[in-house]
């Protein structure tokens, strides 16, 4: 099964996508986790989640750790595919609880009552190349998925 989730190739397009979406994805986990950038912090965010949008807090941490740490396993390139299933989970959450409300568009004219969700489809995106193609190059996935070399 760890062959499973670490198998990739040394490719530049799944690279890309990871790096692309753990750049996109970390200030959002830094909000939720570690209240950076004017994010309210674990405590906060999980109460919200639940009293909001009624997700239980189980849940809701999982939504917490997937943006953050999930985002820096991206980065590094460590279990891709997983974090990448994590982030897909989240954003179709966060479409079907609070953006399919406001339509396609993004709030770009601040005329919206909130955002679209052409963003998370983006973000989806990059998430479905990883969980096709795995970490690809530069990564730990690859670095764990080449075989052992035996010395005798």
């Amino acid at each position: 099964m760890l062959n499973a989730l670490t198998r990739t190739q040394a490719e530049a397009a799944p690279l890309l996508a990871r790096l692309g979406l753990a750049i996109i994805l970390f200030p959002h986990g830094a909000q939720k986790l570690l209240g950076w950038f004017g994010g309210a912090g674990p405590i906060a965010t999980v109460q919200m989640f639940q009293q909001a949008f009624g997700v239980p807090a189980p849940l809701a941490w999982l939504v917490v750790l997937t943006e953050s740490l999930g985002s820096v396993a991206l980065f590094l390139g460590l279990w891709g595919r997983l974090a990448a299933l994590g982030v897909l989970a989240v954003m179709a959450g966060a479409v079907q609880l609070v953006h399919r409300h406001f339509g396609f568009f993004m709030n770009w004219t601040g005329q919206q009552g909130g955002e679209g969700f052409e963003y998370h489809i983006a973000v989806a995106t990059l998430a479905l190349i990883v969980l096709l193609r795995g970490s690809g190059g530069l990564s730990m996935d690859l670095a764990m998925s080449r075989p052992k070399r035996v010395w005798g």
